[in-house]
C-alpha cells in the first residue's frame, strides 16, 4: 500500500507537461477505490461519501515524481446515510451544488520518504482553492486477472470548512455548536493503466 502511494505521490511532483516519455495514464477505478470524510457532530463524528467521483495519475513507476493526479467529484453524490441531512449539504448552507457542481484536487508536487508519499495540490470547493498536503502509503503495482497493470495509494488530509466557504453552523442550549470546523478526508485509490 506504501509503494503505491509514493507512486501517486512522485506522479503528482510535476505538471503533466513534464512528464517524462515513459509516463502513462492511469484512471481511478473508483469500483474498487474509496473518498471519505468525517466531521464532529456534537460529541462524535458523522462520516460520510460521495458516489460518483473520478480521476486519474499520469505515472512513470520508474521516475514517481515526475507524474500528477487529478480528481473531480460530482458534490450532489454526497451521501451520509441520511437523506434530509444529505439535501441540507447540497445547499446553499453548505457546498451550493447548483452552483458549484464538483470538488476537484490537483496536484502540485510530490515527496516520497522510503515508503511514506506525501502529496502536495489544491483543493477547490465551493469556487475558493486553498493548498493542501496528503499524507498515506504507497500500494506498489500489480497486473489484475486480464493482465492490466494497477496501482494503488491510501493518503487521508484535514481541512478546514471555514477556508471553502462552508460556514453553517447552529448553537446549541447550554453553549457550544452543533458542527466542528475541521473535516478528515480519507483515499484509497487504485488505478488501472490506460
Amino acid at each position: 500500500m506504501r509503494r503505491i502511494l509514493v507512486l501517486a505521490a512522485a506522479l503528482a511532483a510535476q505538471a503533466p507537461a513534464t512528464l517524462s516519455a515513459q509516463a502513462s495514464t492511469w484512471t481511478i477505478d473508483a469500483a474498487h477505490s474509496e473518498l471519505t470524510f468525517r466531521i464532529r457532530h456534537y460529541v462524535t463524528k458523522v462520516r460520510g461519501t460521495f458516489g460518483k467521483w473520478s480521476g486519474s495519475i499520469a505515472a512513470d513507476p520508474k521516475n514517481l515524481a515526475a507524474g500528477a493526479v487529478s480528481v473531480s467529484i460530482d458534490a450532489k453524490s454526497i451521501d451520509t446515510n441520511n437523506e434530509n441531512r444529505d439535501n441540507h449539504l447540497r445547499s446553499n448552507d453548505f457546498f451550493a451544488t447548483d452552483s458549484f457542481p464538483t470538488l476537484d484536487f490537483k496536484s502540485s508536487s510530490v515527496a516520497v520518504r522510503g515508503e511514506e508519499i506525501t502529496i502536495q495540490g489544491t483543493l477547490t470547493i465551493r469556487g475558493k482553492s486553498k493548498p493542501v498536503t496528503l499524507s498515506g502509503s504507497f500500494g506498489g503495482i500489480t497486473k489484475d486477472a486480464q493482465g492490466k497493470d494497477r496501482i494503488g495509494f491510501e493518503a487521508s488530509t484535514k481541512i478546514n470548512r471555514m477556508d471553502y466557504g462552508v460556514s453553517w453552523n447552529r448553537a446549541v442550549e447550554g453553549g457550544g455548536i452543533m458542527l466542528g470546523d475541521d473535516v478528515e478526508i480519507n483515499i484509497t485509490i487504485e488505478a488501472v493503466k490506460s
